[in-house]
């Protein structure tokens, strides 16, 4: 299947800027990094990881320095994304242990079932409950049973309070970050319209129905959730 195609457009610029324009909120990536990292830590030594959505690759980058045997996979439909993704693992010395793929999930070529999936801030695109179900039957299905997925999106009950709450401190952070207006308007704007920001309990509940066991919740910053999950036994 393919995604939706989301609000904002990875152009040659927007993706060569991308990672310098968050480096004042790099803290909330890198906990994410290393949290990762450690659940994903008991992998064997030259275990294969699928980056779906993988957009200039930062997970990818660090996993790869932290794990110097494992292989990895890159999804991503964006060109100027995954270009700049390719960029940065050749700077870092660990392209030749990535195959790369331009496209979705549905184009994937077929290969041995992988040990691992990263899915990070993509899932929320999917406005429809049942495409993004969907969603992750395709990254299940790409996965060893018991194979690890971490998945993080936007996740909120935007009815409640608490939403508004956050809503004025992740307008905040923006501002902090130094974005433009008008991309902060754009963000703010996206909730509900371009992004399915959905209460978390939803969230976790459509990755177990897409073929993994119950999500863990193991982190929150403002509105980005992370869970980890593994893929159902087929027994």
């Amino acid at each position: 299947m393919q995604n939706e195609e989301p609000a904002i457009v990875f152009d040659e610029e927007r993706a060569s800027t991308y990672d310098t324009r968050a480096a004042k909120i790099a803290p909330l990536r890198d906990t994410l990094n290393l949290l990762t990292r450690l659940i994903l830590s008991e992998l064997p030594a030259n275990a294969r990881v699928l980056c779906v959505g993988v957009g200039t690759g930062l997970e990818l980058i660090y996993l790869a320095q932290e794990f110097p045997q494992w292989q990895f996979t890159a999804v991503e439909p964006a060109t100027a994304m995954l270009n700049t993704c390719r960029q940065k693992a050749e700077a870092c010395g660990v392209a030749s242990r990535c195959t790369w793929h331009e496209g979705y999930l549905d184009s994937l070529p077929a290969s041995a079932l992988f040990d691992a999936a990263t899915c990070l801030l993509v899932s929320h695109f999917f406005m429809q409950q049942a495409e993004r179900q969907k969603f992750f039957s395709q990254i299940a299905a790409q996965l060893r049973p018991q194979g690890f997925l971490i998945s993080a999106d936007l996740a909120s009950d935007m009815s409640t309070s608490d939403y508004q709450s956050l809503r004025e401190i992740w307008t905040r952070m923006l501002k902090y970050a130094e974005y433009p207006d008008e991309d902060v308007k754009q963000f703010l704007d996206s909730h509900g319209r371009d992004a399915a920001v959905l209460p978390p309990q939803e969230v976790a509940s459509i990755i177990a129905s897409g073929g993994f066991d119950p999500p863990v919740l193991f982190l929150q910053t403002l509105f980005i959730h992370a869970w980890y999950a593994r893929r159902t036994s087929l027994d």
